[in-house]
């Protein structure tokens, strides 16, 4: 037990070295300073709007990435500002509908690094140089505002909710064996996904090693938390009886210790991973970037995988026998807890997986990035039905399609309340969820 304890306590202590920094300090803001209602940081991007060497003031800006967002408009001089947790590759958004009839952004004085966004007028791909801040100037000018089909936005969402479906798939598979094995709603599956990323950042940009070596240790790294965790604490706790009541509430606890030693060691900020925010190929409508190619590959590898292991293999087969009864899997000479400790190993790697590919899709790294993904990690179980791993697999999917295609006709900032509205839907009409059993009460 004590080798156990050491090994989980270096795991740890590994993020320790994980160089990252709180929010940049806050700035003295003055009324009639553009964007002073914001949070100040170090970094922001800002300018001015003219159209004939006039100011354009009332003109909605904003900016998005990483899961930031922050709107503002122009001042009575066109000036403008959005500050920004970090340095990162942000979506700059000009809101058109504010501005003069028949006017719109001219591409033709676009700033050195500022990059169009297909389809559209108003909106830019724009990142932060080798300097703190970023001053962008908007030139307007006469010309036919072009925006995207409905048809073409619903493409480009259909496609992000499939990339995105697939590597939440990975954590809620992971999530919902662990639950088929044990009856455990582990809460802390959150931070080891958080795990997987933060292992790929120290590997990859603190000690400058190669990518493909940070994302083995990545792997590496989320198996053998998984298999810690449960040598340490989950095996030490099922042996002396404990309900499935009280260790959620373990689960609970262990997720905020391990969220907060996170952001203890790593701090508030977002980091990169190397070869975050490539430049985009087009294919019609719709943009993926080589990473979002890989991501969907290397995602349905492993689910495939995955499915052989549960589908073929003598350990597979007793993992699935444990879950539909795990008394009568003991009493025909089954390992369950051999069983449990391999089904601990695969949920971390899952996580860790995933946890890098969701870095890559926000993107960033954050101490918090898991627990972002934990209700969807639940919905996707419960939606497709407790216990089962394909289950899980068909409900992330759905609401990877839900969360991307919701913003149609939705705010982005509610677009995870959507999907799970669709799961209260569901279990109203089939409770058990979608592949799962009915089972009798009494």
């Amino acid at each position: 037990m004590r080798w156990i304890v050491l090994v989980l306590g270096a795991l740890l202590t590994a993020a320790a070295l994980i160089v990252g920094g709180a929010a940049g300090s806050a700035h003295a803001a003055t009324p009639d300073t553009p964007g002073g209602d914001q949070e100040k940081t170090d970094y922001y991007f800002g300018g001015v709007i003219t159209f004939e060497d006039t100011a354009v003031p009332d003109v909605g800006m904003s900016v998005s990435g990483g899961g930031f967002e922050a709107k503002t408009v122009t001042d009575a001089e066109g000036k403008w500002r959005l500050y920004v947790p970090d340095k990162a590759t942000y979506t700059l958004v000009v809101d058109e509908s504010t501005l003069p009839q028949g006017v719109i952004v001219d591409a033709s004085n676009l700033p050195e690094g500022l990059q169009p966004v297909q389809g559209t007028t108003g909106s830019f791909e724009v990142e932060f140089g080798l300097t703190k801040t970023k001053i962008v100037n908007l030139f307007l000018g006469q010309g036919e505002r072009v925006t995207q089909s409905f048809v073409d936005q619903l493409a480009v969402r259909l496609v992000n909710g499939v990339n995105f479906g697939l590597l939440l798939a990975l954590a809620a598979m992971g999530a919902a064996l662990i639950f088929g094995t044990t009856g455990l709603s582990n809460f802390a599956h959150g931070e080891m996904v958080t795990w997987g990323a933060l292992v790929a950042l120290l590997f990859s940009t603190t000690w400058q090693l190669p990518l493909w070596l940070g994302l083995l240790a990545a792997v590496l790294g989320g198996g053998a938390l998984g298999l810690v965790l449960d040598a340490a604490l989950w095996r030490p706790l099922r042996r002396r009886g404990l309900g499935v009541v009280q260790l959620m509430i373990v689960s609970i606890g262990l997720s905020l210790a391990l969220r907060y030693t996170y952001q203890y060691f790593v701090g508030g900020a977002t980091s990169q991973l190397p070869g975050s925010s490539p430049t985009p190929i087009e294919f019609g409508p719709i943009s993926l970037s080589y990473i979002d190619l890989i991501s969907m590959g290397v995602s349905i590898v492993v689910i495939l995988g995955v499915a052989f292991f549960l589908l073929r293999t003598r350990l597979g087969k007793a993992t699935r026998a444990i879950s539909d009864n795990p008394q009568l899997a003991a009493a025909s000479g089954i390992d369950v807890d051999r069983v449990i400790r391999v089904v601990w190993v695969l949920a971390g790697t899952l996580a860790a997986i995933s946890g890098v590919l969701w870095a890559y899709f926000r993107p960033g790294v954050r101490w918090d990035m898991g627990t972002q993904m934990l209700l969807l990690i639940f919905a996707a179980i419960t939606l497709g039905g407790l216990g089962t791993a394909f289950g899980a697999l068909i409900g992330a999917l759905i609401v990877g399609l839900v969360v991307e295609t919701s913003t149609l006709w939705i705010p982005s900032d509610l677009k995870y309340a959507g999907a799970l509205v669709v799961l209260i839907i569901i279990l109203l009409v089939r409770p058990q969820g979608l592949l799962g059993r009915r089972e009798r009460l009494g």
